[in-house]
């Protein structure tokens, strides 16, 4: 039984604030992280030797050792890539996938997204692949997830904007937030997008289905979509506000529509 202070505990604001308990737990992977802090906290070899006994791949430990210390500069960040990449070569055994992305750990699950994205040959593969993950219930993973699949899907962009146009009505606030935050124009430390950046037009399928959606989660990325869109093409992102006030006069496109103007009205 996981104690009931760690398991209501709230993230630590800095790694010198998070309990040695809490990273104990972190690193046998029978906790998820809460916050940054935590999972830059987490040791992410030690994780991954419990990992690989609950397997019963020991004997992958060096590859992985071997790939992790090959880094110039590893960051936390780096070491997930490396690891998830790192299985993705060693194994395409569905029960270990199975097992890594059911996984209690979101660090775990966050490998075998990586693992799993590097396997697929198609952005359909690679879309249908990755569906699990982008509705997992941990941000962490939502995040990877788009690391994984974003640049894969800048190459074939127009297959990537079909089959995404389709989830727009998922009953997953995820999914449909993923639909938008994946393929942003400019987006978070992610690959810009060229080809919105310069007509921005080509992915009004992906987000005008969610011009007034129900969920906040979903509105940010319309709207910040947007506001990517309006560094390149200001004018283009006026006339969709104006547009969107029109056409749908409620109080989440009124939301939209203001994080969307944010640059532009600065």
């Amino acid at each position: 039984m996981i104690p009931e202070h760690i398991v209501n505990r709230k993230g630590a604001r800095s790694l010198k604030d998070i309990n040695a308990e809490v990273i104990e737990y972190l690193n046998k992977g029978i906790i998820e992280t809460k916050n940054l802090m935590e999972w830059l906290a987490t040791d992410q070899l030690v994780l991954l030797k419990i990992i690989l006994k609950e397997i019963d791949k020991n004997e992958w430990f060096s590859d992985f050792e071997i790939a992790v210390n090959a880094q110039k500069k590893p960051t936390s960040n780096s070491n997930t890539k490396i690891i998830g990449e790192t299985f993705g070569l060693l194994t395409t055994d569905a029960t270990i996938y199975n097992t890594l992305k059911t996984h209690t750990s979101d660090i775990v699950r966050c490998w075998s997204c990586w693992a799993q994205s590097t396997q697929q040959d198609t952005v359909p593969d690679l879309l249908n692949v990755m569906k699990p993950y982008i509705a997992d219930t941990h941000f962490g993973v939502r995040e990877v997830v788009i690391f994984a699949s974003k640049e894969r899907m800048i190459e074939d962009l127009d297959t990537a904007i079909l089959i995404l146009s389709k989830w727009t009505g998922d009953v997953d606030e995820n999914i449909r937030r993923y639909v938008v935050e994946a393929l942003r124009p400019v987006g978070v430390w992610t690959k810009k997008i060229s080809a919105f950046q310069d007509d921005p037009s080509k992915g009004l399928q992906l987000i005008t289905p969610l011009k007034s959606d129900a969920s906040k989660y979903v509105r940010d990325s319309v709207g910040n979509w947007l506001n990517d869109a309006s560094k390149s093409q200001p004018e283009w992102v006026q006339s969709v506000c104006n547009k969107w006030k029109n056409e749908s006069p409620t109080k989440e496109t009124t939301y939209i529509i203001k994080r969307a103007m944010r640059t532009i009205n600065k």
